[in-house]
């Protein structure tokens, strides 16, 4: 079975065990009326349907009207509002993973940019997101842009990084004895890294391309919730959250889309990986 084929058949596995994992802790709350077995402890999460719809109520939910004038089917909006999330993801992660392939080059080929540089970059990734998306979309909207931008903006900085720390790490894990012969002959320290270090990094940067294309969905739906995009699936949950009393069903539902986007987003980085990588020698 090819790379992407068994990534393909992975996610499924993981997903219809997660399935069977959430109708199991609901038949076993429903069991024991939510206690354990044997004490008075409470589960963690109630299994009411209002807690924890059935999978099947989720599924269904997904056919049903998306509003009460009738139209499209939730799915269907939910896939519209989905195509602008990944839209976004997609700019944000091309430009977090240029700026973090050409990061990765300056730190490793100006030692001292490096050591001064890095320790901040890894500062960068622990301000809280809640707290920096909106200041993204004051500085964005002062700038007369559109609010997609600002969202746009949030999934590139989510990406940058594991794209800058896995490519930094196949620069440096080039085959030594490949640049001592380039060495050993006078080549110029360009010529090493294009025809040595960049190869090399090659499986290392997509390693980090497949964490900054989850990174990039993440960062689009929280930016879309800062941002007052009007459109997108974070906006969707956001409403679906606001009526959850009402159809907790459609939430879940709505999670369930954008968690299946986001692995086809991961999917297609791995096809391209294996369509880029197959023909490397071991």
């Amino acid at each position: 079975m090819s790379g992407p084929l068994r990534s393909v058949a992975i996610a499924a596995a993981l997903i219809g065990s997660v399935g069977l994992v959430w109708e199991g802790y609901k038949a076993l709350g429903r069991a024991f009326g939510d206690v354990l077995p044997g004490t008075n402890i409470p589960f963690p999460v109630a299994t009411t349907d209002a807690a924890m719809p059935h999978v099947a109520q989720i599924v269904s939910a997904l056919a049903s009207p998306a509003s009460a004038a009738g139209g499209g089917s939730l799915l269907s909006y939910y896939l519209v509002e989905t195509s602008v999330t990944l839209r976004e993801s997609l700019y944000g992660m091309l430009i977090g993973a240029a700026i973090g392939a050409v990061l990765a080059v300056v730190l490793r080929e100006i030692p001292l940019f490096g050591r001064a540089t890095l320790p901040w970059l890894i500062v960068s990734q622990t301000i809280p997101l809640v707290a920096l998306a909106p200041i993204i979309v004051v500085w964005v909207g002062g700038a007369g842009l559109p609010s997609w931008i600002a969202v746009t903006v949030i999934a590139a900085y989510l990406s940058f990084f594991p794209v800058t720390l896995n490519t930094l790490t196949g620069l440096n894990s080039a085959d030594p004895l490949h640049v001592e012969f380039l060495r050993s002959i006078s080549a110029p320290r360009w010529r090493v890294l294009v025809h040595v270090r960049i190869p090399s990094a090659l499986p290392s940067f997509f390693t980090g391309l497949r964490l900054a294309a989850t990174a990039a969905v993440i960062g689009a739906i929280v930016g879309e919730l800062s941002a007052g995009t009007g459109a997108g699936i974070g906006r969707a949950i956001l409403t679906a959250a606001y009526y959850y009393s009402l159809a907790p069903a459609n939430l879940y539902a709505a999670i369930l889309v954008a968690s299946l986007a986001g692995i086809v987003f991961v999917q297609i980085i791995v096809l391209v990986e294996w369509l880029t990588l197959r023909k490397r020698s071991s």
